[in-house]
């Protein structure tokens, strides 16, 4: 059996008419018209239409194409012939042409399938994984997977052409800790030990640098033992790089061309640079986000002072005791706002954290509803001058300490953009957030942590506060955002030892502890370790961007769900005794039985 493939489906046109051709895929769709068959063939590139006529194939070719149904794997041979006046099809790119048959091979038959491949949206996400390679042959999924392809490859190109090396790290490492639960491997030669799987390449792409390496990259896989949701994996890919003697501007201004150079060969996108620059204060300030969306306005204003001196104990109070009063002016909404609406805003606003929310109508006269019984006149134009306010306009304001204003009115800010449409879909609204602060306290633990990982450097003006003041110390830290969702984010790294010591101790770590932990890697300080800084991206919510999907499971071929399993291969699953014996693991007696029972 021969299997020259001389053309894809897809690949078909009408300046191949009168060649004779051999194309292999799957049968799409089978319709009989009057004792002749059409067949829709499928492969990746795409559709193209075989004709099956009895005056052209021998009576058991026929035959054979008779039996054919959807998702059987043939090999057709043929004469390509333009379509009858009238009968092309638009729709199709090749919808100007057919195969005429004069030879069909069945290569492999099919059951039927548990879901139609053209019809993926309207299955249950569910079944589509337990047969993704099934849900593969689905056209949108092979259109998001090339996508990711191209992506990755001129990101490749780029960097090569920058100066770039490609290494790869690590899998089985050392356990270090970086914000998440590591998975964890038994080594069945040092029993009792255990490898981790690597969270990022983070320790090992700056060991790179002080081997001299001076510019990285690698598009990595990561691991994290994390609850998960729509764009979390447990495994999961980055486009990781770093780089030595270097500035902050540098870095950001090779990325923002990096950018350009594959937004343009992916989705044809032109990003205009210098992208813009907002201090982390500031995103927080005026969008409630760390990640803003800055495709639509709406943004968080400050009213503290505008509205300390007023009759509204709420608010005088608030003030007085360090807290801030801050608003959000939804033009129009006053007007086209039903009170039930106003009353959902309010509901929205406790789920998220707030006391309450408040809110008043500017009108043509001053104001009216809400609280505005609590303002003079002076004290009303003040407060919707600085909103800047029109009559018809609903102002609403949250009253508490800072964060949680900000909190709760970024994501009333987002529920606005999008129930009011103000959101463009076809934008691509990139900007750095620049400027973050170096830890961030964790209440539960009663401690600071960092704010990225503790390798991140400080600003230089901020040492003297490290291990005195942390929550005032700055990071030399950057992330980059496109449309409210994080891409990436880096830093500029310590490259002194004593300031990693520092960094340690700052963390409630004894220098037991960080030999015990880092101690390789302390070590490396001190042969010379160049100055450097890195960046990393999410390459899977990336592509997750690109293809205008809402899952970066769309945007893998074989993810795992929400509850981190594997629907397909079962996995993960019961390790056979003589496994667990070999390895010294020993199942606790619930475990145990839990197994026991279930077999």
């Amino acid at each position: 059996m021969s299997f020259r493939r001389t053309h894809h489906c897809g690949q078909l046109r009408a300046d191949h008419i009168d060649q004779k051709v051999v194309v292999c895929g799957w049968v799409h769709r089978r319709r009989d018209h009057g004792g002749v068959i059409f067949i829709d063939l499928r492969d990746r590139a795409g559709l193209v239409q075989a004709v099956f006529n009895p005056e052209y194939l021998p009576p058991e070719q026929f035959a054979e194409a008779e039996k054919l149904r959807n998702e059987y794997v043939i090999q057709v041979s043929g004469i390509v012939k333009g379509r009858l006046p009238g009968m092309a099809n638009p729709n199709l790119a090749t919808g100007a042409i057919e195969i005429y048959a004069d030879k069909l091979v069945v290569l492999n038959e099919a059951k039927t399938p548990p879901f139609a491949i053209d019809a993926r949206n309207g299955v249950d996400e569910a079944l589509r994984l337990k047969y993704r390679y099934l849900d593969l042959r689905c056209p949108n999924m092979q259109a998001t997977l090339a996508l990711r392809h191209r992506a990755t490859k001129l990101m490749r190109d780029f960097l090569d052409s920058r100066g770039f090396w490609e290494i790869e790290t690590p899998m089985l490492t050392k356990s270090t800790p970086e914000g998440a639960r590591d998975f964890l491997v038994p080594s069945r030669v040092q029993p009792g030990e255990f490898y981790a799987l690597p969270q990022s390449p983070q320790l090992f792409k700056q060991l790179l640098m002080m081997g001299g390496m001076d510019r990285y990259f690698q598009i990595a896989r990561c691991f994290r033992d994390e609850d998960l949701r729509a764009d979390r994996q447990p495994e999961f890919t980055q486009l990781d790089m770093e780089m030595a003697f270097v500035d902050r501007d540098d870095i950001l201004d090779l990325i923002e061309d990096m950018v350009t150079f594959v937004f343009e060969g992916t989705v044809g996108a032109k990003i205009q640079l210098p992208l813009p620059r907002l201090s982390y204060a500031d995103a927080m300030a005026r969008y409630g986000s760390d990640k803003p969306d800055t495709r639509f306005g709406l943004e968080i204003v400050d009213v503290t002072k505008a509205v300390q001196d007023t009759s509204f104990r709420v608010f005088t109070e608030t003030a007085a005791q360090g807290g801030a009063i801050r608003g959000i002016n939804v033009p129009g909404a006053g007007e086209s706002f039903a009170r039930r609406e106003i009353d959902e805003l309010g509901e929205l606003a406790s789920s998220y954290g707030a006391k309450g929310l408040l809110w008043l109508i500017v009108t043509d006269d001053g104001g009216r509803g809400g609280i505005t019984k609590f303002f003079d006149p002076q004290q009303l134009a003040t407060l919707t001058c600085t909103m800047g306010a029109n009559p018809g306009d609903l102002l609403i304001f949250v009253a508490d300490e800072p964060m949680v204003c900000a909190e709760v009115l970024g994501r009333l800010r987002l529920f606005l953009g999008d129930k009011l449409g103000l959101i463009d879909e076809n934008a691509w609204n990139l900007l750095w957030v620049v400027d973050w602060p170096l830890f961030e306290f964790d209440e539960a633990e009663g401690r600071f942590q960092a704010a990225h990982h503790p390798f991140t450097a400080p600003v230089m003006d901020d040492l003297h506060l490290l291990t005195t003041e942390q929550g005032k110390v700055r990071a030399q830290a950057y992330d980059l955002v496109l449309n409210g969702v994080e891409l990436g984010g880096g830093s500029i790294r310590i490259h002194r030892r004593e300031i990693q010591e520092q960094m340690f101790v700052a963390l409630g770590m004894t220098p037991q502890e960080a030999e015990e932990r880092f101690g390789f890697f302390l070590n490396a300080f001190d042969y010379g370790t160049p100055p450097h800084g890195g960046i990393a991206f999410g390459l899977d919510r990336w592509i997750m961007l690109l293809a205008k999907t809402d899952s970066i499971r769309d945007v893998i071929a074989f993810p795992k769900t929400a509850s981190a399993q594997d629907l397909m291969t079962g996995a993960p699953s019961p390790a056979m005794d003589g496994q667990l014996r070999e390895l010294h693991i020993e199942l606790t007696p619930e475990v145990a039985k839990r197994f026991q029972s279930e077999a």
